[in-house]
């Protein structure tokens, strides 16, 4: 999957491009990262990117004509990447890290982990100005009702959420299918060594090797989590006919 970022502080994506399991994705080449910083794309000495916002108020907006320019080399670099995997007419859309934008969700992680590639447009300070929004950009990401100082905590997000959905980048595909959200609850409790720690121990069910009631027990727990964490999400739930009949014994776990 191919990946270009568009930040004032490329530096700071060493983090997803050089460690865990996005670096080794990048390192078995299922994983291309570019950054691209903006400045390299002015004209004056100062390598400006940002100016006061028209009509008066605090903060500085970025310019529209370095961002552009950062822009169009990225899709250049894209375009080269798909040459050469005989990639046609692919799936890459600029997408502005903004918290206007639609929540990241694991619905909408899986439909990103579904594209070729993506351009991360990272803002800073006010933001961009919306005319390079509107001519250039495909769609907008938040990940949350906040504010940070920029959109590059947001695309690291992005990133290792979508990275770690694609074929093959996990040690075993299925663990991520069993993550929170995945099937709509939040995850259930996890245990390793030691059996017993600080005289608790591990729940007796997960040692019997029986692996419907385990399954069972997991659910269940899931369900536990979710009606006392997130309501909301247990409203939205509909059980198989299997996980039906185990919420019948859900006031026995």
């Amino acid at each position: 999957m191919f990946f270009a970022v568009i930040s004032i502080m490329p530096q700071m994506f060493a983090a997803v491009r050089e460690f865990g399991i996005t670096g080794r994705a990048v390192s078995r080449g299922q994983v291309a990262i570019h950054t691209i910083n903006p400045r390299d794309f002015t004209t004056d000495n100062y390598k400006r990117i940002d100016e006061r916002t028209f009509g008066g108020g605090p903060g500085m907006v970025m310019m529209a004509e370095p961002l552009e320019k950062a822009i169009l080399h990225a899709k250049t670099l894209a375009q080269v990447h798909f040459d050469e995997k005989n990639i046609s007419a692919p799936a890459c859309p600029v997408l502005y890290l903004s918290p206007q934008g639609k929540t990241l969700d694991e619905p909408s992680v899986v439909e990103l982990a579904g594209l070729d590639g993506m351009i991360l447009l990272c803002g800073r300070y006010e933001g961009i100005d919306e005319r390079l929004l509107e001519r250039y950009v495909d769609g907008e990401i938040s990940v949350g009702d906040y504010v940070l100082t920029g959109g590059e905590l947001p695309a690291m997000i992005v990133m290792d959420s979508v990275i770690r959905r694609l074929p093959s980048v996990m040690g075993d595909d299925h663990s991520a299918l069993q993550d929170s959200f995945v099937d709509g609850l939040l995850d259930c409790p996890h245990y390793t060594k030691p059996l017993e720690f600080h005289g608790q121990k591990v729940p007796e069910v997960l040692l019997s090797g029986h692996h419907a009631n385990i399954a069972k027990w997991r659910f269940l727990q899931q369900v536990k989590r979710t009606q006392a964490r997130r309501p909301d999400l247990w409203e939205k739930f509909t059980p198989t006919k299997e996980q039906a009949k185990w919420l019948k014994s859900l006031d026995d776990v």
